[in-house]
């Protein structure tokens, strides 16, 4: 039997994350992985979505311009084939980045699936390996539910949407969370005729009612979308696939399915291990130290623990599994969470959700603004969007901020980091701000804030009378 001081069953964003902190301090260690190898993000997630948006944002922008007369109609078509090449080359590319330093650690890896016999014994590929520490970093999956799989022929997901070498005419989109908010937007400015339809409210992840209902009103005059159900009916043999969506039914080419992620670890049979499942299959973990419960030498990190499935998590994640691994374990201080949808405009949740101040009872004040009329905004050819700032009523600290914003990118990455030095609004209006740039409004909406406290502090700083340099 093979031993080896650390097993990284996945070579994704957290496995290889995990396998450079490994690397500092052993060279005994194994990496498993059933592939294809080149990680979520590059493959199928962050990266060829983003130019399948940045294309998608390109030509709406361009239909603007046509539309004021600012650019001529001429040569104006889409060719769909070549888009769709062109998001293929660019992910071939980010695939090739992220699999260029696999030379150096090439004969340590497997190329096959892991499977518990006890807690320190794997099977793979019909091999039995002892370990003294593993490490779980196995990724995700689309998730498609049961009742649905008469029909799957006619489904897409995000493993099988940049493969496609054209567009369908007419397309649903079922989960308009982020990733199903991007895509039903970018593929309805290529010209597919999309419906989209969620559960609940929160579109692009929001939680705040007011910013929900902002964002649902202005998306609908981009396509039709609908908080509903989706049932599908009739034949799954016919051309197209029926859904009957509040009572009507509907035809569709294809159906784009985003209703979430489900972690790779039904075949890992962690129960052997000793693990502490919940109720979903998930073992129970510490979010800190990533150990399992009452297995400390086994951690999970990235997508396979389901807690914060986002790339810069997972980068994390696999760094503090991979230096608790080949180290006495520790416990690390999680960032101050930060999501983004990259529609247009950008949404983002930072610190502390609206609905978890409110599950909370935290005594708390919002600060808002509109970018309707926001001199960038305007310039930008983008004006649209809501700004709401959550500040705790008696410190003026800032816990949290859900927002629509152009290039909401930026203003949440600005919040993530005056959030993770705990910031008051006084303090973070004693900071510049330039003219005219769509940072502006965070200044606007902290304003607003500051007239809602009890004590105003004013955003100008003194100083002695010494000679200006």
């Amino acid at each position: 039997m093979k031993h080896f001081d650390v097993i990284i069953i996945g070579a994704g964003t957290a496995g290889l994350s995990a396998r450079k902190e490994v690397a500092k301090k052993t060279q005994n260690y194994l990496i498993v992985d059933r592939g294809p190898l080149g990680t979520t993000c590059a493959r199928v997630g962050c990266m060829p979505s983003k130019v399948l948006i940045q294309v998608a944002n390109d030509i709406h922008q361009n239909k603007k311009l046509i539309s004021m007369g600012l650019v001529s109609v001429e040569n104006s078509s889409t060719n769909i084939k070549d888009v769709m090449i062109h998001v293929r080359a660019l992910r071939d590319r980010f695939v090739s980045s992220v699999l260029s330093g696999k030379d150096n650690w090439n004969d340590k890896f497997i190329s096959g699936e892991a499977t518990f016999i006890n807690s320190n014994t794997l099977e793979i590929n019909g091999e039995t390996f002892r370990a003294d520490k593993v490490i779980v970093a196995t990724g995700s999956s689309p998730l498609i539910p049961k009742e649905w799989l008469d029909y799957k022929k006619f489904f897409l997901d995000t493993d099988s949407l940049f493969e496609l070498e054209t567009l369908p005419e007419k397309m649903l989109v079922v989960g308009l969370g982020a990733i199903g908010f991007e895509m039903g937007q970018a593929l309805s400015r290529l010209g597919v005729k999309v419906i989209g339809v969620n559960k609940s409210p929160s579109l692009g992840g929001l939680s705040d009612p007011e910013l929900q209902e902002y964002v649902a009103l202005h998306l609908n005059r981009e396509f039709k979308i609908f908080q509903s159900d989706v049932k599908f009916v009739g034949s799954s043999e016919e051309s197209q696939v029926s859904a009957e969506i509040e009572g009507i039914i509907h035809k569709f080419d294809k159906v784009l399915v985003c209703v979430g992620r489900k972690p790779n670890i039904a075949n890992l049979q962690l129960e052997k291990a000793g693990a502490v499942l919940d109720e979903k299959g998930i073992p129970e973990f510490s979010s800190t130290n990533l150990s399992l419960k009452k297995l400390p030498h086994i951690f999970i990190a990235g997508d396979a623990n389901a807690y914060r499935p986002i790339l810069h998590e997972a980068s994390d994640e696999g760094k503090i599994a991979g230096y608790n691994a080949v180290h006495e374990t520790q416990c690390f201080k999680r960032k101050v969470s930060l999501g983004i949808t990259f529609s247009d405009p950008n949404i983002a949740m930072i610190g502390e959700k609206f609905s978890s101040l409110k599950k909370e009872n935290v005594n708390f004040i919002t600060g808002k603004v509109s970018f309707e009329g926001q001199g960038r905004a305007i310039v930008k050819l983008q004006e649209q969007g809501l700004l709401h700032v959550y500040i705790d009523k008696v410190s003026g600290k800032i816990l949290g901020a859900e927002l629509q914003a152009p290039s909401g990118e930026h203003i949440a990455h600005l919040l993530a980091w005056v959030i993770s030095m705990d910031m008051t609004i006084s303090e973070v209006l004693k900071l510049p701000f330039y003219h005219p740039v769509v940072e502006e409004g965070l200044r606007t909406a902290l304003r607003d804030a500051s007239k809602q406290m009890e004590h105003f502090e004013d955003e100008l700083m003194n100083c002695d009378d010494s000679p200006i340099r």
